[in-house]
C-alpha cells in the first residue's frame, strides 16, 4: 500500500474543526474512516449525532468510505465502541487520531476538582481509552500508527490552561513510551500540536491572527504520521499557518558531582548545571 489507501483509521472528534478535515482529507487519499463524535459543546456538556453523520454524509458523497460512531472517549466502554465500529464496519483498524477535545479554561486558583477532572477525561483519558482499545490490533497485524493532539499549551503552558495544559503534555509522555513498545510491532505513535481556527480557539485569538490559520493546513501534517511511508515515531510537532516544525526535549552538558553536593554547592554552580549551550537531545538515563 502507499499512503493511508486502503487503511481503516479512527478520528475522535471528528464532526468539526480539525478532526473533521483530517477525515476529510484521510477519505479523498482512499482511506475508510470512523467519524466518531459525540456532539456535545465545546465544554463537552450535551450530546448529539448530527455532527458526525454530516461529516459522514460529506465523506460518501465524495465518493469515500466512512462510518459514524457517537462513543465518548471519556470511558473504557467508549474507547472500546469506537474501535469496536471500526472492526465491524471495515474489518480491521491501522491508524488512530485521537483528536476529540474540550475546553474548561480557568485561573488554577479558581479551578475545581471537576473541572480539572471533565478535561483529562477527555483528552488524556480519552487518549488511552482509544488507543487501549485498539493496540492488540495494531500488534497482532505488526502495523500501527497513532496520532495524538497535544497543544503548544501542553509544551510551553497558558495561562488559564493549567487542566488542559497537564492533559496535552500527558499525551506527550504516551506516545514516548507506545513508540518504544510499539517499535517492534511497527507501530508508530507521534503528536501533533496544531495552531488552528476552530471552535475551540475562537477566542483564544483576534479574528484577523486566526483568519491566517484554516485548519485544513494541518491535516496534511497528521495525514503524513498515518502514511506507510512515514518511519519517524516520538516526534512532536507544531502545525498552523502554513509551518510546520518539530519541538524536542534538550539537556545541558550540566555537571558531575563526586559525592552528595550541599544545599549551597549546588547554588554555587547553578549557572552552569542550566548552561544550554552545546545542549543536545535528552534521553532517559535509566531507559
Amino acid at each position: 500500500m502507499t499512503g493511508v489507501e486502503g487503511r481503516v483509521v479512527v478520528v475522535t472528534g471528528a464532526g468539526g474543526g480539525l478532526g473533521r478535515e483530517y477525515a476529510l482529507l484521510l477519505a479523498r487519499s482512499g482511506a475508510k474512516v470512523v467519524v466518531n463524535d459525540l456532539g456535545g459543546a465545546r465544554d463537552g456538556s450535551g450530546a448529539g449525532t448530527s455532527m458526525a453523520d454530516a461529516v459522514v454524509e460529506e465523506i460518501r458523497a465524495g465518493g469515500g468510505e466512512a462510518v459514524a460512531n457517537y462513543d465518548s472517549v471519556a470511558t473504557e466502554d467508549g474507547g472500546a465502541g469506537i474501535i469496536a465500529t471500526a472492526l465491524d464496519t471495515f474489518g480491521a483498524v491501522h491508524g488512530v487520531v485521537n483528536n476529540a477535545g474540550i475546553l474548561r479554561d480557568k485561573a488554577f486558583h479558581k479551578m475545581s476538582a471537576d473541572e480539572w477532572g471533565a478535561v483529562l477525561a477527555v483528552h488524556l483519558y480519552g487518549g488511552y481509552h482509544v488507543t487501549r482499545a485498539a493496540w492488540p490490533h495494531l500488534r497482532e497485524q505488526d502495523y500501527g500508527r497513532i496520532v495524538v493532539a497535544t497543544s503548544t499549551s501542553g509544551i510551553y503552558g497558558n495561562f488559564g490552561q493549567s487542566s488542559y495544559g497537564a492533559a496535552k503534555a500527558g499525551l506527550i509522555g504516551l506516545i514516548n513510551t507506545l513508540a518504544i513498545e510499539g517499535a517492534r510491532y511497527g507501530i508508530l505513535a507521534n503528536a501533533v500540536a496544531p495552531i488552528a481556527a476552530t471552535r475551540m480557539t475562537e477566542d483564544v485569538a483576534p479574528a484577523e491572527v486566526l483568519e491566517k490559520l484554516p485548519a485544513e493546513q494541518v491535516a496534511p501534517v497528521v495525514g503524513y504520521l498515518l502514511s506507510d511511508e512515514c518511519t519517524d515515531t516520538a516526534t512532536v510537532l507544531v502545525a498552523g499557518g502554513g509551518q510546520v516544525h518539530r519541538v524536542q526535549q534538550f539537556q545541558s552538558k550540566g555537571l558531575t558531582f563526586t559525592g552528595t553536593p550541599s544545599i549551597e554547592e549546588i547554588g554555587a554552580w547553578w549557572p552552569q548545571i542550566t548552561d544550554m549551550d552545546g545542549a543536545v537531545p535528552g534521553t532517559n538515563p535509566v531507559g
